[in-house]
């Protein structure tokens, strides 16, 4: 089995341009990889309802779709067949399979029940193992997906007035009116890129909110909430190939749309990556992935096929960040994934390394090959508290587990 090098690895751990540095743990030998699991938005879709933003927000007919309100799209079924291509040659050339199908029960792929994630899964696959069986398990509904949507229930033990106070202690000194005005710029772009006329938008005239709920993450309302959806939903339409005459209604450039998408971290930041909100929402995939990368498990890939949500819950419950090219810090690009490996060294010494990987938005938008080479993101995470050292890229299977135990 192929032999990833300590130097490699260091090559892989350097940070994107702007992230600032990342230093490797030093793990000793060199480092066989055993498994890996990934955590995989779903591909290109169009927007989940026809109202995209609130009334008020904007009179605009929003472009028209291929396929019906949250489907993937035939380009985003595309865009995840060549991330699977990407990732067989990366952990292929690794030693983690040989050529042709692999062994049955070594890859094992699950999804939400939503349809948009569920073909996110089998197109990967079928750019992973082409003509090769590949079953996607989910479930059949919401009330059944406790992986991926364990928190839409609204479960009688997660205490919202908790993480109601969780989420505010995000906000910086001045509350969210401070990062509502920070943003005033972006505010007044999008407001331009609405049709929607300043000063009384009430993107730049109302004021952004955090509601608490009972037993669920609080909801963030207003601009900032809005600026979120409305800059996806640009963003997709760039990826899914609109002529830029349709994407924004012309009103919007491709270097604005990257500018826009500062909104969607932001909302992650209070709704998603608190401690006590990321503890319980991601506790379920933190689940599954101890349980995939250990000893009992056949499996020597999974894939979880799940949404934003899902990602920027378990880099909250981990504290990891990350950032791909032509994406602000922290944002989750359709199709991109956090993964974990498994490595060993020669003494059978077991190091979990994360990472995360993703295409840009131009070669979604024009659907490049990626190849074998370095084209495809991917870069290796610091993981805080599995070491000495703040920058440590590599935990002890025995510091990892610590790390992803329950917590209250």
């Amino acid at each position: 089995m192929f032999l990833l090098s300590t130097a490699l690895l260091a090559a892989c751990a350097a940070p994107a341009p702007g992230t600032g540095a990342a230093s490797p743990a030093a793990a000793p030998g060199p480092l066989k990889l055993e498994k890996v699991v990934m955590l995989m938005r779903h591909g290109i879709r169009p927007p989940t309802k026809a109202a995209v933003v609130p009334p008020g927000y904007s009179d605009e007919r929003w472009p028209d779709w291929p396929v019906d309100y949250g489907l993937l799209t035939p380009r985003g079924g595309a865009g995840a067949r060549l991330l699977g291509e990407s990732d067989r040659f990366w952990f292929g050339d690794r030693g983690l399979f040989p050529d042709g199908c692999p062994a049955a029960g070594t890859i094992v792929l699950k999804a939400s029940y939503k349809q948009r994630t569920i073909d996110t899964a089998r197109n990967w696959a079928a750019g992973f193992m082409p003509g090769c069986a590949a079953d996607v398990a989910h479930p059949a509904g919401a009330d059944d997906d406790a992986i991926f949507h364990g928190l839409d229930g609204a479960p009688p033990s997660f205490d919202g007035k908790r993480a109601y106070d969780a989420s505010l202690a995000e906000a910086p000194e001045g509350g969210l009116a401070a990062d509502t005005e920070r943003h005033r710029g972006e505010l007044t772009l999008l407001a331009k890129v609405l049709n929607c006329a300043v000063p009384a938008c009430p993107l730049v005239a109302e004021p952004s909110r955090l509601i608490a709920q009972p037993h669920d993450r609080p909801d963030l309302e207003g601009p900032l909430d809005v600026g979120s959806t409305a800059s996806q939903t640009l963003l997709l339409e760039y990826l899914e190939g609109m002529p830029m005459e349709q994407v924004g209604w012309g009103r919007v450039s491709r270097a604005e749309i990257e500018q826009l998408l500062r909104f969607h971290p932001l909302k992650f930041r209070y709704a998603n990556r608190p401690g006590y909100i990321a503890a319980a929402a991601a506790a379920p995939i933190v689940g599954e992935i101890v349980a995939a990368l250990g000893d009992t498990s056949p499996a020597r890939l999974t894939l979880l096929a799940g949404h934003d949500t899902n990602v920027a819950d378990l880099g909250g419950f981990f504290d990891l960040h990350w950032q791909v090219p032509s994406y602000p810090a922290d944002e989750v690009p359709p199709g991109s994934a956090l993964g974990f490996e498994l490595v060993s060294n020669a003494k059978g010494e077991r190091y979990v390394r994360a990472f995360y990987r993703g295409q840009t938005m131009d070669q979604l938008r024009n659907l490049e090959p990626l190849g074998r080479g370095d084209a495809l993101f991917r870069r290796y995470l610091p993981i805080p508290g599995c070491g000495n050292s703040a920058e440590a890229t590599a935990c002890t299977w025995t510091a990892f587990t610590r790390l992803a135990a329950p917590r209250g």
